[in-house]
């Protein structure tokens, strides 16, 4: 079904219903919040992180203005030597407990919840674009500018080991599969399975025809979704060399995909599993993934969607674009129920995990948190 704007039921969020977080003073590329409480993480490009203490319940009655409270990450000693530090990427581990950053000057950083450094990881010889934890907590996993990935040692440190199988080509993204083995990404259009201790790739994904934006292990770490600038997603497994799905229905570049937090493996176990993407062509698509068929078109951008997030429950997909808007989607029909208009493109939105809020940050240096009550 092709999904339209003109809805009468759409909301328009309230300002009341709206926190605007000032401080930054460049434009945030990243947000995340803490898996366990109140704290959201941002990235930006004044080369500092922030963490934000967000209270619990409605947001106040009126736009905060003047600077927020926050704890701010300050990636560098005296001046910033302008792009050099940029906080491109962020992740927090499974306890909320520590934050990752990857920078642009190809450290990766590690801070506690409170705000201090706790160990910089020196070895990329570029700009890190993707940083994961792995579940247990033990390693993390960078994708850097340098072809490479790297895994690191949390406790001392240390690198465990460099994969360098893209071979002339930056590393776009990467993805823990279980707590040892995970998938890389490219501009090389390759897509790599890689286990800590083997030398070689235990799987090759090859197929797409264009630069690999983004990759991403369903709940479960059986099917892996990939996309690419040759307008497709494709969904790979082990079993087999070929993807079992092409994903054909966007018109230009996908930059992200997301997988709902339904199936098996997730706490909403009686419910289908979804792959939602995420396009160059104003349009966010969400696919049957065992039928490997589109189930609904999203329509309501006007320019670039650069991120999507699922609500914990599965039943509301927030998309945010350069357009300025970020859309709050029904997943059930595919009505767009709620939609909020910034005054910066939107690089990345995310859901708290009692889902009553999301979490956005604007290419005007600000960042922007929605009660969203359904």
């Amino acid at each position: 079904m092709d999904i339209s704007t003109s809805f009468p039921s759409t909301c328009e969020i309230a300002s009341s219903d709206v926190t605007i977080l000032e401080g930054h003073t460049s434009e945030v590329f990243a947000c995340a919040w803490s898996p366990t409480g109140s704290l959201l993480a941002s990235g930006s490009g004044d080369s500092t992180a922030r963490i934000w203490t967000i209270s619990d319940g409605p947001c106040s009655a009126t736009t905060q203005s003047g600077p927020s409270k926050s704890l701010v990450l300050k990636h560098f000693k005296g001046r910033t030597n302008e792009k050099s530090k940029d906080v491109t990427t962020l992740d927090w581990n499974a306890e909320g407990t520590l934050l990752a950053t990857g920078s642009y000057d190809g450290h990766a950083r590690i801070w506690t919840r409170d705000g201090e450094l706790k160990n910089t990881l020196t070895k990329h010889k570029g700009p890190i674009f993707s940083l994961k934890w792995n579940k247990k907590g033990d390693s993390l996993l960078s994708g850097s500018v340098d072809k490479t990935a790297i895994v690191w040692d949390v406790r001392s440190g240390e690198w465990k080991q460099q994969f360098e199988y893209h071979s002339a080509a930056p590393t776009l993204d990467v993805d823990w599969r279980n707590n040892v083995s995970f998938a890389t990404c490219s501009t090389d259009s390759m897509i790599y399975v890689c286990k800590i201790g083997e030398r070689a790739p235990i799987k090759i994904f090859s197929g797409h025809q264009g630069e690999v934006n983004a990759i991403k292990w369903d709940p479960t770490g059986s099917l892996l979704a990939s996309c690419s600038d040759d307008f497709t997603a494709k969904i790979w497994s082990l079993k087999q060399d070929k993807c079992l799905h092409d994903l054909r229905e966007h018109t230009k570049e996908i930059y992200t995909i997301k997988w709902s937090p339904t199936g098996q493996g997730t706490n909403n176990p009686n419910q289908q599993l979804l792959l939602a993407s995420a396009s160059f062509d104003s349009t966010v698509k969400l696919w049957d993934v065992e039928q490997g068929v589109m189930l609904s078109s999203l329509n309501g951008h006007k320019e670039p969607v650069y991120s999507v997030a699922f609500s914990p429950s599965g039943e509301f997909l927030a998309s945010g674009s350069f357009d300025k808007c970020i859309h709050i989607w029904s997943v059930k029909d595919g009505r767009l129920v709620k939609t909020y208009t910034g005054s910066g493109g939107i690089f990345e939105v995310c859901w708290n995990k009692e889902g009553d809020k999301v979490a956005a940050c604007f290419s005007n240096s600000t960042v922007c948190v929605l009660d969203i009550r359904m």
